[in-house]
């Protein structure tokens, strides 16, 4: 008789039953001792592929980013102890991105417990904080309930992360007999009343200089084409958040560009005269509304799914709780019958941005200037839905106000927690999601660092992916932060390996930029190759940052 006629159904595969009822069909993670028995289930079951990440932190961004682009949770999976406290940096972006993601970690016998024992943590009290759920099986019979729970409460109102903890003795429990994955509910939409509609034309009709704020939610909720309606029935300007980079295209002319810069940008200039702002899928977490409200004295409509956390500078004259598109639908319809428009544009910032942005492209002095690496990356990325990750850094700033983006979830920034070093792991999430579309992770060279180890990931798992990899040989942006300060800087610069043998290495294509023409034929080059990892090592000249700074504080809008 084979080993597998003899095996009993346990608690770990009545536990990958539940995760393929929720549709689960990637896993990242890393087995540990603890987890043998759910890594044998998943083998058995042989319906969601796993993938063998090498560091927890590169499984949990590969999983975020796979929340992100999908919609639906992504999946990480951690042994007890170590193992599981990698696992704490993606948890918490995901979290504070609003990204589904439900993180499973192994724990020791639950006989020892109580006591302090060989890698023991108290995970429920580490992963509580930073999820929107925390909960550790204790019972075989309690699974398909928990699982339920952690992918529904992942993708509420407010999405998020979840973490359910499962104790090796646990998961070997036979499983009870009968027990199956619980049907999955019908979505619901939840739409704003006619009396709420009602309030917020009534709102807006009385305001003279409104103003529209979208966040990410606009694209959770598959809204842009609404927005779009929205912006065009009122005539107004639309800024949007650097999560929400791209929920409205670049080419409308009342396009502003993202808030989120540390000083006062072009776009602030709209803000400072607004009297009403529109929020629409934005949270606080997203950027710092004092930057656009600091007496709070302008009037706010908030629509998003979920009701705002309170500040002092984003007091809400009206909360519209809801689905976007609908909640979008009902107050266009709304305003059109009551006639509501306005004559509100900024062409000058609009004029603004474009100047900058093209305000390098022939500038041939090397290391490159910011704003060329920027206008050739655009020029590179051929489609408007080749997809772009940027990481944490000097090059955000840069990367997030001047880049030219045309859908949504084709620019993907983290201005949440703002996590470094996401992105390589993250662009081989989004390689495998996407297996047709270009995809360009773009780091400084001290995220790059940070998870390298991934780049054997992406290799093995065939990824197709660029990592454009901005070098300064420093920490950039905490370098401009401490100019801005107090005019130096120190204890912020390294040395880097030599990127062409570190790919090399890896199994991967390396190319070191050595003059500014080079860029865009290595960068396009690489992104319409086809097949494997490339890795682009280009020097920039960050004195650019300060005289960003000089500039901004010289502009005077007047009236």
């Amino acid at each position: 008789m084979s080993n597998q006629s003899k095996h009993v159904r346990t608690t770990a595969d009545l536990f990958v039953e539940c995760l393929v009822n929720e549709g689960v069909r990637v896993m990242f993670g890393i087995p540990g001792e603890e987890n043998i028995p759910l890594m044998e289930a998943i083998e058995r079951d042989g319906r969601i592929r796993f993938i063998l990440t090498r560091h927890e932190q590169g499984a949990g961004f590969m999983a975020a980013t796979h929340g992100h682009l999908t919609g639906e949770p992504g999946v990480c999976l951690a042994t007890l102890g170590p193992g599981a406290l990698n696992l704490t940096l993606p948890v918490a972006q995901a979290n504070a991105s609003t990204v589904p993601l439900v993180a499973i970690c192994a724990q020791g016998d639950v006989g020892r417990l109580y006591k302090e024992s060989h890698q023991i943590i108290d995970l429920e009290s580490v992963f509580r904080p930073l999820t929107q759920w925390t909960s550790m099986v204790m019972t075989p019979e309690s699974v398909p309930e928990m699982i339920r729970k952690a992918f529904s409460i992942a993708q509420r109102k407010r999405p998020g992360a979840t973490c359910l903890i499962l104790p090796e003795d646990v998961a070997e429990m036979p499983a009870p007999e009968g027990a199956k994955p619980l049907p999955l509910p019908k979505p619901v939409q939840i739409v704003p009343t006619a009396g709420t509609i009602e309030e917020a034309v009534d709102i807006i009709a009385g305001a003279r200089h409104p103003i529209i704020l979208a966040g990410n939610g606009v694209a959770r909720g598959h809204a842009e084409n609404r927005l779009l309606a929205l912006a065009e029935q009122l005539n107004v300007p639309v800024a949007t958040t650097f999560e929400g980079k791209g929920v409205i295209s670049d080419r409308i002319p009342n396009a502003l560009g993202v808030v989120g810069f540390m000083r006062h940008d072009y776009e602030n200039f709209a803000f400072d005269q607004a009297d009403l702002i529109i929020a629409i899928g934005f949270s606080i977490q997203q950027f710092d509304p004092k930057k656009i409200n600091p007496n709070d004295d302008k009037t706010i409509i908030h629509i998003n799914t979920f009701a705002e956390d309170t500040d002092a500078h984003y007091s809400t004259a009206l909360n519209i709780m809801g689905d976007i598109d609908a909640t979008l639908a009902a107050l266009i319809a709304g305003l059109k019958a009551h006639h509501v428009s306005f004559d509100e544009s900024h062409p000058k910032i609009h004029e603004l941005l474009t100047d900058e942005y093209m305000s390098h492209a022939d500038d041939d002095a090397f290391p490159m200037k910011p704003q060329r690496v920027v206008y050739e990356t655009r020029r590179a990325m051929e489609t408007d839905t080749d997809i772009t990750l940027v990481d944490t850094g000097a090059l955000k700033m840069w990367m997030a106000r001047l880049y030219p983006t045309y859908y949504s979830n084709t620019c993907v920034i983290d201005n949440s927690l703002s996590t470094m070093a996401w992105t390589l792991p993250g662009a081989v999430a989004a390689s495998l999601e996407h297996p047709g579309r270009p995809v360009l992770a773009v780091m400084g060279d001290g995220s790059f660092m940070m998870n390298v180890q991934e780049l054997e990931t992406a290799v093995r798992v065939g990824a197709r992916m660029v990592v454009l990899v901005w070098v300064d040989e420093a920490y950039g942006l905490i370098k401009w932060k401490m100019d801005i300060h107090d005019g130096s800087h120190e204890y912020v610069d390294f040395g880097n390996p030599d990127v062409v043998e570190l790919a090399s290495s890896f199994g991967a294509k390396g190319h070191e930029i050595t003059a500014a023409d080079e860029l865009y034929p290595v960068l396009r080059s690489a992104l319409r190759s086809g097949s494997g990892v490339d890795i682009i090592a280009c020097p920039v000249d960050y004195r650019e940052n300060m005289k960003l700074i000089e500039k901004l504080g010289d502009i005077d809008f007047g009236s």
